[in-house]
């Protein structure tokens, strides 16, 4: 498999999400590269409804593929503030664009300080490593 895209401005979860700070309170999700690879082709998404609030590390939609369904799961507690609506007609936009147009979800932090435990991109490129 070719080596997996890790952009050096993210932070990541142990579960294959990326986070984008995209204010001082609010982030942008999405799943890593990496993980679209290994699901391989995308075939749904399914992701929640603004306003819907989620602790840290709850699952908070799935991500279906042909070969398997996996639970996305928030880096941090907050409330949703924006949806990727578009993923429901294109879910394979993940697979061409994982850190684009295949974001998931926008969040209002309740604590910023809870990305502090997030890894960094070496962190996460570790974790992957073969």
């Amino acid at each position: 498999m070719a080596e997996a895209n890790v952009p050096k401005e993210l932070l990541y979860t142990e579960e294959h999400e990326w986070v984008e700070k995209t204010g001082d309170d609010e982030i942008k999700v999405g799943i890593t590269d990496y993980a679209q690879g290994e699901l391989s082709d995308v075939v749904f998404v399914e992701l929640p409804d603004v306003g819907a609030s989620f602790s840290r590390m709850e699952a908070f939609g799935t991500i279906e593929a042909v070969k398997a369904v996996s639970e996305l799961y928030s880096p941090a507690a907050g409330e949703v503030t924006e949806v990727n609506d578009k993923l429901a007609d294109d879910p394979a936009a993940v697979n061409r664009d994982p850190y684009g147009d295949g974001w998931m979800i926008k969040l209002k932090l309740q604590d910023p300080s809870e990305l502090d435990s997030l890894l960094s991109p070496e962190g996460y490129s570790e974790l992957i490593a073969d």
